[in-house]
C-alpha cells in the first residue's frame, strides 16, 4: 500500500539550514552544487499482501433481468439477420443446383448424340452384311421367307406353316 505525499513536510535538506531570525543579519551562503530535492522523494512504499478468497460478492438483482434482456436482444438480432441473408443464401444454392442440372442436361445429350451415332453405325446396311458373313449366314430361299403383314385366316393366326 502506498501513501501519498506530504506536500507541507519540508524536506531533510531544506531541515538543515538554520531558519533565518530578524536579529541575524548574516545570510548563509548557499551551496552552489547541491542540489534540490526531488518530487516524492518522500514517498515510503509498503507492500501488504491482500487475500480476496474468503469475500462473496453479493448478487445484484438487476443484473439477472439485464443478462435476459441482452439474450433476448441478440437472439432477436439473430432471427433478424437470418431473415435478411436467407434469400440470398436460398438464391445462391437454387442457382448452383441449376448449373449443376445444365452441366448434367450438357452431358446427357453429349450421351445421347453418342449413343445415336452408335446405333446407326450399328444397325447400317453394310455394317449388318458383314456381321452376316463373320456367322456364315446366307440370303433364305424364297420358300423359307413367311411374310406377316399378308392376309389372316379366321382363326387368328398371322402366318401359315406350309
Amino acid at each position: 500500500m502506498a501513501t501519498l505525499p506530504n506536500p507541507f513536510r519540508r524536506s531533510e535538506i531544506s531541515r538543515q539550514a538554520p531558519a533565518p531570525s530578524e536579529h541575524t543579519q548574516i545570510h548563509a551562503a548557499r551551496d552552489p552544487y547541491m542540489l534540490r530535492p526531488l518530487p516524492g522523494e518522500d514517498l515510503r512504499l509498503e507492500f501488504k499482501p491482500i487475500n480476496n478468497s474468503r469475500l462473496v460478492r453479493d448478487p445484484d438483482p438487476r443484473s439477472r433481468g439485464a443478462c435476459w434482456s441482452a439474450i433476448a436482444t441478440t437472439a432477436i438480432a439473430l432471427v433478424f439477420l437470418a431473415g435478411v441473408l436467407a434469400p440470398r443464401v436460398l438464391n445462391t444454392l437454387a442457382g448452383m443446383k441449376l448449373e449443376a442440372l445444365r452441366g448434367e442436361n450438357r452431358r446427357l445429350v453429349d450421351e445421347s448424340i453418342k449413343l445415336d451415332l452408335k446405333v446407326a453405325e450399328l444397325t447400317s446396311p453394310q455394317h449388318l452384311e458383314e456381321l452376316a458373313r463373320h456367322q456364315n449366314l446366307v440370303v433364305p430361299h424364297a420358300n423359307q421367307v413367311v411374310h406377316l403383314n399378308g392376309p389372316s385366316s379366321g382363326d387368328g393366326n398371322v402366318a401359315m406353316i406350309h
